[in-house]
């Protein structure tokens, strides 16, 4: 796990140069710049050599692509490896830790640039961002989605919520959570789509062998580590009211037994059993999303983003079939809460490069090549409002029913529902292994289970300084 494999770093105090070094010789000097911002120069760190980390994903894939276009645009050499989510982040820390300078741009998740930043492995973007001599005028800062760019800002105190601080990130792509549904499923059994997680819940029973034995009625992660917890069960946590934690007498202390908390948990251990895949307990986003486009799961309660990589012309057996709703809610007429996952890239704090790292940074995070990223390719959701509203990208998705007034319905209302603190994946994978045993009956009843592991999440943060 990331947070493991920072314990006892102290690499964190480096005597890298700061994030404007190399761009402002002096406050006089900085002033010209702001005067005369046409003075930035693409070509300005022509020789330099780079060294990136992407995720093998679809938001990678466009970067990977414009490669020597950039490579032309700047004089910079990229060199560059693509590596599988289960062992990506492994191999970032590992590198971070290392202190060399390797990599020298990154792609990560918020909740890894918690650990990030705590160890000083990430440089504040906010620095670039807000200096004409180093930013290109046509960047457009403001056109990034607000909630998007609020979750990937941290003040780097346990217990304080995202939104503020440091700029750990710029984003690649975003998600929030919906509900992916087959209308072939729905017309076969003359059925309405669920608006709340009592209609759900029905919705899911009665879809069982839609398609056949072995078909079912909704997919949802259960695989036994954080990523189970985070999109719709923890979407579905914080629309029952329930928190993770809270700061009491000046100590993290977690709230997963409360009565809201036991409440979700006792709904979504009965929807498990009564609607989801007989193999839940090994589900990923991946399988979720193969059973959606393979005609196995009627409906899918995950990412809106990985959902409709199923239904573009030829993607799956069901493709043209899919279709999106906002994610069900306690009660009708409740607002949507969406938890928040976005890719971003990120600079290390300890590159050599720090220049031509942020060329590279903004050049990928451009309003340009957001709309190449979305537009030509299949890069979601999107992070900037330029390409949000433009023509294109709602022709892109007339095609995709829902899709755009699902994403407009609840991404205001979209943000990390985490609270950070350093111990974030040995909770909540503590969480998952939890739920799997609340599921399999291993404890007397949902509230045993929620008892015990509050007790281990409290345990884990018993130590955490929350200023």
């Amino acid at each position: 796990m990331v947070s493991s494999s920072l314990v006892g770093c102290s690499g964190g105090n480096s005597t890298a140069p700061s994030a404007s070094s190399g761009n402002t010789a002096s406050s006089a000097s900085a002033e010209q710049t702001q005067a005369k911002p046409s003075q930035f120069d693409w070509k300005k760190y022509s020789g330099t050599t780079l060294k990136v980390y992407f995720v093998q994903h679809f938001c990678s894939a466009p970067i990977i692509a414009k490669l020597s276009e950039f490579e032309d645009k700047t004089g910079i050499k990229v060199e560059h490896t693509v590596t599988p989510e289960a062992n990506y982040f492994d191999k970032v820390s590992t590198s971070l830790s290392s202190r060399s300078g390797d990599p020298d741009v990154f792609m990560s998740g918020a909740y890894q640039l918690w650990d990030y930043s705590s160890a000083g492995y990430v440089d504040d973007l906010s620095n670039y961002t807000s200096d004409a001599g180093a930013t290109s005028s046509d960047y457009d800062f403001d056109d990034f989605v607000p909630s998007v760019v609020n979750a990937l800002k941290w003040d780097g105190t346990a217990g304080h919520k995202v939104g503020s601080g440091q700029l750990l990130g710029l984003p690649l792509m975003s998600e929030i959570y919906t509900l992916s549904y087959n209308t072939r499923a729905f017309k076969q059994l003359n059925l309405q789509v669920p608006k709340t997680l009592d209609e759900l819940a029905d919705v899911s029973k009665k879809l069982k062998n839609w398609n056949g034995t072995g078909s079912y009625g909704l997919a949802i992660r259960g695989a036994r580590d954080w990523g189970t917890i985070h999109p719709g069960y923890m979407s579905t946590y914080s629309n029952f009211g329930a928190s993770d934690f809270a700061i009491e007498d000046g100590k993290l202390v977690s709230k997963v037994n409360s009565p809201e908390a036991v409440k979700m948990t006792t709904y979504w251990t009965n929807l498990v059993k009564t609607g989801c895949a007989p193999g839940w307990s090994s589900y990923t986003w991946y399988d979720c999303s193969a059973d959606l486009g393979a005609g196995k799961a009627a409906m899918m309660l995950d990412s809106d983003s990985v959902g409709v990589q199923q239904n573009w012309k030829g993607a799956s057996q069901e493709a043209g079939n899919l279709a999106w709703a906002t994610i069900p809610v306690v009660k009708e007429g409740d607002t949507p809460k969406s938890n928040f996952w976005t890719w971003a890239l990120a600079m290390n704090s300890a590159s050599k490069n720090k220049g031509a790292a942020w060329y590279f940074i903004q050049y990928f995070t451009s309003k340009d090549f957001a709309k190449y990223a979305t537009i030509e390719k299949n890069s979601l959701d999107p992070c900037r409002e330029s390409v949000i509203n433009s023509s294109e990208y709602e022709k892109k998705m007339s095609a995709q029913t829902g899709y755009l007034e699902s994403f407009k319905a609840t991404i205001d209302n979209s943000t990390i529902l985490f609270t950070p603190q350093p111990s974030f994946f040995e909770t909540t994978t503590n969480w998952a292994a939890t739920l799997q045993d609340i599921v399999a009956g291993k404890y007397s009843n949902v509230q045993a289970g929620m008892d015990d592991l509050k007790k281990k999440m409290d345990k884990a943060v018993e130590d955490v300084d929350v200023g």
